[in-house]
């Protein structure tokens, strides 16, 4: 290992030591005033998101925004991780919340600023230290992050951003300054991190990959469940874990629905990532874009059908495409990262559950209906973290944000969160 990333990892471990009795609520005013820098100056870190991975202008400012809203939430929680009392018939009666040490942050490049400090965040305010292995081509964000932090007050060492690459992320686990270790991105990648942890006794949360459904039946607001479906597909050029990628719709109302979906999503052309009007730029790399390419070829080769061509026009943009696909195609058993959507069809609400769980990822689906109790049985069976009624995915800092199946497992986001890096010490005793 490097001598500066062994120096890192002493100078986070160390750190811990002493950030761990800092009072939360002082933890707090840190994270606040961190906001308040991301927030006046959303626009400059915006533009690091956009030159590093091509999200249009206005959606990495949002991101940027959002960040300062979650942190918002933290700065203002309610301090859940106070001693329990627990009634009993001993002295010494309770329940404590330990921080675990320093956590190793892996990260995506899709949203470079959230999915950072979303893991981050929490984890800190819970008293632990972390070190982030950023994407290779989002050093400039990990970067900004830290030193956004650091302007806000935040000790040296609370907060780390290792210039590593994927085969420095084993030595890094292993090594005894690391307690734990959070990762977001795909299936194999967390397999490979969870194992590793698993050898070493180290508590591992994964968000991985998804393929959502949104399910759009006879009773549903047509108009509106087209615009925001071809939102929830092609926001960040589809490149998101909670994006729409499965349209299963209610037999009754294809004729009706997919022309008006159609037309809705031919509304993204891919266009300047720095124009503020862009609604779909470019992918983040040409090999991503390759990887999307071949899995539009596979799925036709295994029956599907095309409804509007996913057509390349350079080396990272496409314009989007929509596919009609069966069930027992083999792409459905993969996640579709980019502009390309699957259509399926539902005799029913029976079969529409079935379509819907018959993948192996469990992170989010919507469903559209105005019938509540059509509501009610797709809320009790889907099999997925999240269940969204009439509107699109999209994570909140209030709510728990995580998946079953091989979606990962692990909380992030809400008061949850709070607790995924502690441990629970019982103390009892006369």
């Amino acid at each position: 290992m490097e001598q500066l990333i062994e120096n890192k990892l002493i100078r986070a471990d160390n750190t811990f030591k002493e950030w761990k009795k800092v009072p939360f609520e002082d933890r707090q005013k840190y994270i606040a005033k961190a906001a308040g820098i991301l927030k006046a100056n959303s626009e400059k870190y915006g533009k690091i998101i956009t030159s590093e991975m091509n999200k249009p202008i206005s959606q990495s400012i949002a991101e940027v925004e959002k960040c300062a809203l979650m942190m918002n939430y933290y700065a203002d929680a309610e301090n859940i991780l106070q001693p329990e009392k627990v009634e009993s018939e001993y002295h010494y009666s309770e329940i404590q919340y330990v921080p675990k040490g320093v956590i190793l942050g892996v990260m995506p490049w899709n949203f470079p600023f959230w999915q950072v400090l979303r893991f981050a965040v929490p984890a800190i305010l819970a008293g632990n230290t972390v070190v982030l292995k950023h994407a290779s081509i989002c050093f400039g964000s990990g970067n900004a992050i830290e030193d956004v932090l650091l302007e806000a007050g935040f000790p040296e060492g609370v907060f780390q951003n290792l210039e590593i690459g994927h085969r420095d992320v084993k030595e890094v686990l292993e090594h005894n300054a690391i307690a734990g270790v959070s990762l977001t991105g795909s299936e194999r990648a967390g397999a490979e991190v969870a194992s590793i942890a698993g050898q070493k006794i180290k508590k591992s949360l994964l968000e991985l990959g998804g393929s959502d459904a949104f399910i759009v039946l006879d009773d549903a607001d047509l108009e509106e469940a087209a615009r925001v479906g071809a939102q929830a597909r092609l926001q960040n050029c589809g490149q998101t874990c909670v994006a729409a990628k499965r349209f299963i719709i209610d037999e009754k109302i294809e004729d009706t629905f997919l022309p008006k979906f159609i037309e809705e999503y031919k509304k993204y052309v891919p266009a300047d990532p720095l124009d503020k009007e862009t609604k779909i730029a470019g992918m983040a790399r040409p090999d991503l874009a390759d990887d999307l390419e071949k899995q539009f070829r596979k799925a036709l080769e295994h029956g599907a059908e095309i409804i509007i061509p996913l057509e390349r026009i350079s080396d990272n943009e496409f314009k989007p495409g929509l596919i009609r696909v069966q069930p027992g195609n083999p792409i459905l058993q993969e996640e579709l990262f980019g502009p390309l959507g699957m259509v399926m069809i539902a005799k029913d609400d029976h079969d529409a559950v079935e379509i819907a769980n018959n993948i192996p990822f469990g992170l989010s689906n919507s469903v559209w209906t105005k019938d509540s109790s059509r509501q009610l049985f797709f809320i009790d069976n889907l099999e997925s973290g999240t269940v969204n009624i009439n509107r699109m995915t999209s994570s909140d800092p209030r709510f728990p944000f995580g998946g079953t199946k091989t979606s990962g497992y692990g909380t992030e986001l809400s008061l949850l969160a709070l607790k995924e890096f502690v441990t629970p010490r019982t103390i009892v005793g006369n």
